[in-house]
């Protein structure tokens, strides 16, 4: 009897796989006559519909292909339990690092079954809940973007946001009582507060109606304004309106610093300008007077982090691809830059101030160590940390002897460390203990060579005791861009996929801050296809040592790695037989169109120049989809609410690949609702995963054991 069940599973299995191998029928998309010409060039886009968000055929349209894709994927037999197993692997306590504000510690906590982090106050050794986001809407999908005390540490700023956008609505609250006031800002995006005596600072639109926030709009004319609490959104006075309204600026006062600082920025400049303006003698910030403009480089930026002795101290990549800590000194009569900490061939990835010391973070190879200073520049000596991870905290008051930072590795979960000044020691504060043992997991980091003889980093992590026959189901996964690093973090939603024998690999692909500033030039305009000839040698690593082959490799990248998938399954579909893009930007000639894309013109170059516009259209995933050509199995995932790359780039790749390939492998859409580019509830992640890992397994024909078998 158990070996006719076993065989009657089996071909279950194997006809459930026939079944979903033919050719899939997909609902109907309409295709427009929709061109652009640029430089000559006629470029057809017949999605362009699909860009209106607010129009009923969108939605119906987006809907029909949600609806397709879950019929598809509730027909694999393992997806519940792999929620199940996700579920059990992430339910476990986690702790934020706290940071003190006078005799106050704040921290969020979760009981990991909650959908949103808990903020917590400690005063006196007694905690109790100061805001529950999880309590903000009955669907969960309301959440926390974020919370900031006054210095005296008695009122609480705080911003809520609605289905995963990026627009957050401004309250506050009396810390003491837990009483709410009636403040209540609306139209801010992309900002949060800075104190200032009875009041704040923050940017908006001047939107005062929720009913006039948008998803796809240009986000420009950006304002700051001044709020003092307890006033009407309406009474908030405009500190500093921008000569172009794509410019971005931000107003904030330093502790302890007599000066009003702004902070501006233009489109498409890597560089910033910094302006300083006296404080009225009681404290007021619009006392008479003219800003000083005391900074200014369209390519390297300045960016101050605190203040002392007359001094304004921070980081910047004047002179220095790998940053420095600088100091600016006779602010008002000659400012001038002074190195306190030298570049060195290690590239800054942090800098904290606390406790009287500079505490730098470099990066080595992609793992994080941290070095002590004063504010002279002299060594002090190094944190002695628990082994090569990742490390953030170190923050702090000048008079604090106690600070916390937080260290993590693939393999090691997070332990957060309070960190004695004086003695330079540490001890621990929080042990995150995770349902499963990490101990049986293990990662390597090896190099491989680029195509342009580049040598590369990439982090593996797998079970230990692997052996590697080239057949473990493997994802590969990808960023790239922005300057940002994608160094070890431990991920406990790794789990699954690690125990059933898969492999994990994260490639430190130029465009990326791993190496400093010449890494990320590396890799972004005209030199983007570096980025795209680092994944795919990547994977041609991973095949060519056996650690897999092309029939159990998948690709997946989130946001700019979301176009890094649709532009290297498209230049080399034959490397991978799975592919999955979430929330990318994938149409490259109208990025720059919605909400804050023009930002990214620093990265991927502007429409407007001859060359640039080339060289996006070579690799634009929406337009280099040929018919003919066997495309990897294919999950476009993205949001409904994502307003940083809206969900018209997915939609009109999604659109193309049904309408270009003819085969039999499957060319998804999925849509999350109420959710956004990457606020997203605990139950909503789940869900997420389970499908994503679910539709990688099935395409590689790769049929997981539940329960997980005994080590």
């Amino acid at each position: 009897m158990r070996m006719f069940r076993q065989a009657v599973i089996i071909v279950f299995v194997f006809c459930s796989h026939t079944l979903m191998s033919q050719q899939l029928h997909y609902p109907q998309t309409s295709r427009g006559s929709d061109k652009d010409t640029f430089f000559g060039i006629e470029v057809s886009d017949p999605y362009r519909w699909l860009e209106n968000d607010v129009s009923p055929d969108v939605e119906a349209w987006a809907n029909r292909q949600q609806e397709f894709t879950e019929q598809y994927l509730s027909s694999i037999p393992f997806r519940t339990q792999l929620e199940q197993r996700l579920h059990e692997v992430t339910e476990f306590e986690s702790v934020s690092t706290p940071w003190r504000v006078r005799n106050k510690l704040f921290y969020y906590k979760n009981d990991g079954k909650q959908n949103h982090d808990i903020l917590y106050v400690q005063e006196d050794g007694i905690e109790r809940v100061l805001l529950n986001p999880n309590s903000f809407s009955a669907d969960g999908t309301a959440g926390l973007a974020f919370a900031s005390s006054n210095e005296e540490g008695t009122l609480l700023a705080y911003g809520i946001t609605q289905a995963g956008s990026d627009w957050r609505t401004i309250y506050v609250m009396d810390i003491a009582t837990g009483k709410k006031f009636t403040d209540k800002i609306v139209g801010v995006k992309n900002s949060g507060v800075s104190w200032h005596k009875q009041g704040f600072f923050y940017n908006g639109y001047g939107i005062t109606s929720e009913s006039d926030l948008s998803l796809t709009a240009r986000n420009e004319g950006q304002r700051v304004y001044y709020h003092k609490v307890g006033s009407e959104q309406a009474a908030d006075q405009v500190a500093f309106t921008p000569e172009h309204p794509s410019t971005s600026a931000y107003m904030y006062v330093l502790r302890y610093s007599p000066y009003l600082i702004r902070w501006e920025s233009d489109e498409g400049l890597k560089g910033n300008r910094i302006f300083v303006k006296d404080i009225g003698n009681d404290g007021s910030w619009d006392s008479p007077g003219d800003f000083v403009l005391v900074y200014k480089n369209d390519d390297h930026g300045f960016w101050p982090a605190f203040f002392h002795n007359g001094s304004l101290y921070g980081t910047t990549t004047l002179d220095a691809p790998n940053e420095r800590v600088v100091r600016l000194t006779n602010i008002k009569t000659r400012p001038q830059l002074e190195t306190v900490v030298p570049e060195s061939t290690e590239p800054i990835s942090a800098m904290s101030w606390g406790g009287s010391r500079i505490f730098v973070t470099r990066m080595k190879d992609v793992r994080e160590h941290v070095s002590i200073y004063n504010t002279n520049g002299n060594e002090l000596g190094v944190v002695r940390l628990p082994g090569l991870g990742n490390v953030g905290g170190f923050g702090g008051e000048p008079d604090d002897s106690t600070l916390y930072y937080v260290y993590s590795s693939f393999v090691t979960p997070p332990t957060i460390y309070a960190y004695n000044v004086r003695t330079n020691t540490s001890e621990v504060y929080y042990q995150t203990k995770p349902p499963f043992n990490p101990d049986n997991f293990q990662e390597e980091q090896i190099w491989y060579t680029s195509a342009d003889g580049t040598r590369i980093p990439m982090f593996i992590v797998s079970k230990k005791g692997l052996t590697l026959n080239g057949q473990a189901p493997t994802m590969l996964y990808g960023y790239g861009g922005f300057g940002i690093s994608q160094g070890p973090r431990f991920i406990s939603s790794y789990v699954p996929w690690l125990e059933q024998g898969g492999i994990i690999a994260i490639a430190n692909l130029r465009g990326g801050g791993e190496f400093g500033e010449k890494w990320h030039d590396a890799g972004r305009k005209l030199k983007k296809q570096n980025v795209f000839d680092d994944c795919i040698a990547a994977a041609e690593w991973l095949i060519s040592n056996n650690y897999t082959s092309k029939d159990k490799l998948a690709l997946n990248g989130r946001s700019n790695g979301g176009l890094l998938v649709g532009a290297v399954m498209i230049q080399r579909p034959d490397l991978f037989k799975v592919a999955v893009p979430e929330v990318g930007v994938l149409d490259m000639l109208r990025y720059h169109l919605f909400t804050i894309g023009r930002y990214w013109i620093t990265d991927y170059g502007s429409v407007a120049d001859s060359t640039e516009f080339r060289a996006l259209y070579a690799y634009s995933p929406v337009h280099n989809l040929k018919s003919g050509i066997e495309y990897p199995s294919t999950m476009v995932m993205t949001s409904d609410h994502d307003d940083r790359v809206v969900p018209a780039h997915s939609f009109k790749f999604a659109a193309e690949l049904q309408h270009t390939y003819a085969g039999e492998r499957p060319m998804l859409l999925r849509v999350e609702r109420r959710s956004g580019h990457g606020a997203i509830n605990r139950q909503k992640s789940i869900s997420n995963l389970a499908d994503k890992y679910a539709f990688m397994w099935w395409e590689m024909n790769f049929h997981p054991q539940f329960p997980v078998p005994a080590r």
